[in-house]
């Protein structure tokens, strides 16, 4: 595709976008959306969605990151407080909320590979963190003890590995 075409694509997304922010603010002017129950939780959802579409449609991952953290996070609210409000405990509510955190990690991995022209590995290391840790929340048990001792004893891995940085850096001196 020419930079030519590219420029008028990412212009006519850009201004989509624009008019479209413009028509939410102008309607809050006239309308009581205090009113209206649980609107606000679609805010964070609706702009991770809208930068998820400017990605796709530009093929730029740019706007893709930010879109799926933020659909992510927003998935993640829209469960607690929607379908599952009142149903599930504090420790299941995180937990739910971290396995959608990191589907909105995954989705950028997904949709860079589908999209763009460069795949985004890196955001399933987060994802990956976070759906375990999630998962050990919502199963409980000899999971949740475990992810309790390793709260605890992680530090002794971040001494582990300065130590193992210091001694490499006196070696190399050394020789």
């Amino acid at each position: 595709m020419t930079k030519q075409v590219e420029k008028k694509r990412d212009g006519l997304v850009g201004g989509l976008i624009l008019i479209i922010i413009g028509f939410i603010a102008l309607a809050n002017q006239f309308i009581d959306f205090d009113s209206l129950p649980n609107l606000g939780l679609f805010i964070v959802p609706g702009i991770g969605a809208l930068l998820l579409l400017m990605g796709i449609f530009t093929r730029d991952a740019g706007p893709i990151i930010p879109g799926g953290i933020l659909s992510g996070i927003g998935l993640g609210s829209l469960l607690i407080a929607g379908p599952f409000d009142g149903f599930l405990s504090t420790q299941n509510e995180g937990g739910i909320f971290l396995l959608s955190f990191a589907l909105g990690w995954v989705s950028i991995t997904v949709l860079t590979a589908v999209f763009t022209r460069k795949t985004y590995w890196w955001p399933l290391i987060p994802a990956v963190i976070m759906g375990l840790i999630g998962g050990t929340v919502l199963v409980g048990g000899v999971f949740e003890t475990a992810l309790t001792l390793f709260g605890k004893l992680w530090p002794i891995a971040l001494i582990a590995l300065g130590v193992s940085v210091l001694l490499q850096s006196v070696r190399k001196q050394a020789s």
